[in-house]
């Protein structure tokens, strides 16, 4: 099984990121925390995470607002 990530902007439309695959769940998760500033800057707003071609998420990329 392999797990991998997908990127969209803000209209939903695909991001091109790294093309990356992981054995766990953990160490797609892992990268996507050291990695996730170089997308935003790319224009990724919204990161997908599917095993295989199933989704098991998906999250934004932005901060959240309020304080």
């Amino acid at each position: 099984m392999a797990w991998t990530w997908h990127f969209e902007d803000a209209e939903s439309r695909t991001v091109d990121g790294p093309n990356e695959a992981f054995s766990s769940q953990s160490d797609a998760e892992s990268w996507l925390g050291q990695s996730w500033r170089e997308l935003v800057a790319k224009g990724a707003t919204t990161a997908i995470l599917t095993e295989d071609e199933r989704t098991e998420y998906k999250m934004s990329l932005l901060p959240a607002a309020g304080g």
